[in-house]
């Protein structure tokens, strides 16, 4: 099994065929799960229930149990408070709202859906949470995004997040998961539901401002009096996300010179780039599919991208280009926490374990707790909304940080919080965040940073979730002595799902995707380039030898 990128990665998307999007919508609606295949199953993965309706794994049925699962959740917890409901640019988004909408109604819930149809970022919809919770203990709100995230134009995504604005814990997403299946399995027959124009005249059913509300407190995130002064020259590509038109916004509220490439919406993505693997993915960490921005990196300091529901970054330097995600993290923790003087003395800096081993040197350095765990935003929700997490960042280009006084901001990740945060830093520190990289290189060593991603089936990514550290029996990783092997994250005890073995001069961890049919495999050396191609390649023969079988 491979990790080698496709031989069409970085051309247009147009150089494969494009997704049929009356085609797709229509499967939404015309195909049926089979209860009996676990492919066609709900199943909440890192980031709520993802698949394509042309597979049978995201289709109405689906929608209309998890609804019907998330309005009986909430009764049961007595969340009796407004549920945000938001939507992302992908073709099967706007079906599932309405599908959703529908029982929601039938149920009683009061619903705040965006003014005018705007698309709605996962960001936008935290922040609405928890601006509405402020202060109350009763009456709380929650919400659904609807949203596949990055994936590819044919899947749609599904996800819930609790009063405390964030991802949902394994505990919740598991009970609605069940729950959901049970009805299906049943026809759907408990499932509550009201045509959709009932649902939509429903006075439960009323209009929230959230492009307006989320654009109006960002001065209390980024320092826009320093952007402004340092007279930048700045770019932000959407990538026809839920965004797209939050970005003009921005620019014109806080008064900064910021170019937007481009406010398309094309659910077939057709004006991206083909990813890694030769599909049209829209992922801003991803430089083949970051070739419309890369093209302009000379005429700007800065420039960012995100996401289609713009809970990810990516950052493109003039001085290096597309920056890897996990450099761009080590910048954000090194900058914010010099900072932030309205932060707690003890706030910590949350990172997964498949992130940087340069975030460690940096937390050592300003002398800040350094909480690691499993991949999963999930898991700094809770300090980030009481202000002991300042910081939480994934290496797939994901992050939220608090407000400059300390407050929660958003317990979701934010891609608009970094790419606007990469501006301040330039302008405060007087290089962009390449050069600002190069210099804790400088002060802290080197680190050499890679991942290999490649197709698995579901049965495969199985096993490779159950390797056990006694599986490992080698006493060198590339030569260099292993100290650790571990299945269970230092920071808080829980399983990673996979493995991550470390060694005196880098270390690897290998880890089922929760969201794709892929394994990832992450490794750094300490030493070179060289050594990091030896510490992946025999860590994928111990992948593949695992998954075969």
């Amino acid at each position: 099994m491979s990790g080698g990128a496709s031989p069409l990665a970085g051309l247009p998307a147009t150089s494969v065929p494009l997704v049929d999007v009356d085609r797709l919508v229509a499967a939404y609606y015309e195909e049926r799960p089979d209860p009996a295949i676990p492919a066609q199953r709900v199943s909440f993965g890192t980031s709520g229930h993802r698949g394509s309706s042309f597979a049978a794994s995201f289709n109405e049925a689906h929608v209309l149990a998890i609804s019907q699962a998330i309005c009986e959740h909430r009764a049961a917890a007595g969340i009796d408070g407004p549920l945000f409901l938001g939507i992302d640019t992908h073709a099967l988004s706007k079906p599932a709202m309405d599908s959703a909408l529908e029982v929601l109604a039938a149920n009683g819930v009061e619903v705040r859906v965006a003014a005018g149809g705007e698309y709605t970022p996962t960001p936008a919809l935290s922040h609405a949470i928890l601006g509405w919770n402020r202060g109350r203990s009763s009456g709380l709100a929650d919400g659904i995004v609807v949203t596949p995230s990055h994936n590819p134009p044919e899947d749609g995504g599904f996800k819930y997040n609790p009063p405390n604005g964030g991802p949902a814990d394994t505990v919740v997403t598991g009970a609605i998961q069940q729950r959901a299946n049970a009805l299906i399995a049943d026809g759907l027959r408990e499932v509550r539901r009201v045509p959709l124009a009932r649902a939509l005249a429903a006075p439960t059913t009323q209009e929230h401002d959230f492009l307006g509300a989320y654009v109006e407190e960002l001065g209390a995130l980024v320092d826009f009096e320093a952007i402004r002064a340092a007279d930048l020259r700045l770019a932000v590509d959407p990538l026809g996300g839920a965004g797209a038109h939050y970005w003009p916004r921005i620019a014109e509220r806080w008064r900064i010179a910021l170019d937007v490439v481009s406010e398309l919406v094309d659910p077939t993505f057709a004006f991206m780039s083909l990813d890694w693997d030769g599909r049209v993915r829209m992922d801003p960490s991803s430089a083949p599919a970051m070739q419309r921005l890369l093209a302009l990196r000379e005429r700007y300091d800065v420039a960012f991208a995100c996401d289609t529901d713009h809970d990810r970054h990516g950052i493109v330097a003039r001085s290096v280009g597309l920056m890897p995600a996990n450099r761009y993290l080590a910048v954000m923790i090194d900058y914010l926490f010099r900072t932030r003087d309205g932060w707690r003395a003890d706030a910590a800096i949350g990172k997964t374990i498949v992130s940087s081993a340069m975030i460690d040197r940096v937390a050592a350095r300003l002398g800040r707790r350094l909480q690691e765990v499993p991949v999963g935003f999930k898991w700094f929700v809770d300090g980030l909304a009481d202000g002991s997490l300042g910081f939480g960042g994934e290496e797939s280009a994901g992050a939220s940080f608090l407000r400059r006084d300390g407050g929660a901001w958003s317990t979701d990740k934010d891609g608009i919080a970094p790419g606007l945060l990469s501006a301040e830093i330039a302008a405060c520190s007087g290089c962009d965040p390449g050069e600002y990289y190069a210099r804790l290189e400088r002060d802290l060593g080197a680190v050499h940073t890679d991942r290999v991603d490649a197709s698995a089936s579901k049965e495969q990514k199985a096993r490779l979730a159950k390797l056990a550290p006694g599986e490992v029996r080698a006493a060198t990783l590339a030569g260099s002595r292993i100290v650790r092997v571990l299945d269970r994250a230092p920071g808080n005890d829980a399983p990673i799902g996979g493995i991550k073995v470390v060694a005196e001069d880098g270390w690897f961890a290998a880890r089922p995707s929760g969201t794709e049919d892929i394994y990832k495999i992450y490794g750094e050396s300490f030493r070179s380039a060289a050594h990091l191609g030896e510490i992946l390649a025999e860590a994928q023969l111990l992948v593949d030898r695992t998954i075969a079988g």
